[in-house]
């Protein structure tokens, strides 16, 4: 195979503490740069009740990864979200209040460019393959998996580990674990075609 793989662990990353002092941030991807990237993917550390960042034209997915839990309050209603939840999907003008439901969490973030490109994130089950030509294709466990994928040798992942691959390939993804629901996510962007 000629696309390459690219893994991050979380604890290889410094957090970067927010300025309203709520919690850090541990940015694992940003693509295809830090500067101008289209697409981001990071995990936050929230310690305390507050706001989320405003981030005008972009699409953001969330996801709770450690902890009890969260309440967003977003502006067409109130979505609570545990570690067993479907990710979210708002827009980063929503800029919803987050709500610790006991305790800090540990959170999983996506966001996409809208203009741009279209991102997406949805829970991994074991056993069901993923397919997608997507730009770029990600897997974000919060614990210990294996990544199938055709033609390759399996690939066992730490727990709060992101493998992701920046080259459209049609290969079928799977994850194998011990426990019955994992905390791993899909996740893909996929650039717009011109007009």
């Amino acid at each position: 195979m000629s696309a390459t793989l690219h893994m991050v662990r979380c604890d290889d990353v410094v957090p970067q503490p927010w300025r309203n002092g709520g919690g850090r941030t541990r940015e694992l991807l940003a693509w295809p740069s830090a500067v101008n990237w289209q697409c981001r993917i990071s995990v936050a550390e929230v310690e305390r009740d507050g706001p989320f960042s405003i981030f005008p034209g972009v699409d953001r997915w969330f996801a709770v990864a450690e902890g009890a839990g969260v309440l967003l309050l977003l502006p067409d209603g109130e979505c609570r979200l545990d570690r067993s939840s479907a990710a979210v999907n708002f827009p980063g003008e929503a800029a919803p209040r987050c709500q610790l439901l006991d305790g800090p969490t540990s959170d999983l973030n996506l966001m996409g460019t809208r203009a741009t490109g279209r991102s997406w994130m949805e829970r991994a089950v074991p056993g069901e393959p993923w397919i997608g030509p997507a730009t770029l294709r990600a897997l974000f466990s919060a614990d210990s998996v294996t990544l199938q994928r055709s033609g390759a040798a399996a690939l066992t992942l730490a727990p709060f580990t992101l493998i992701w691959m920046g080259e459209p390939d049609g290969d079928s993804w799977s994850i194998d674990a011990a426990v019955d629901r994992p905390r791993t996510w899909w996740m893909s962007f996929t650039i717009s075609a011109p007009a």
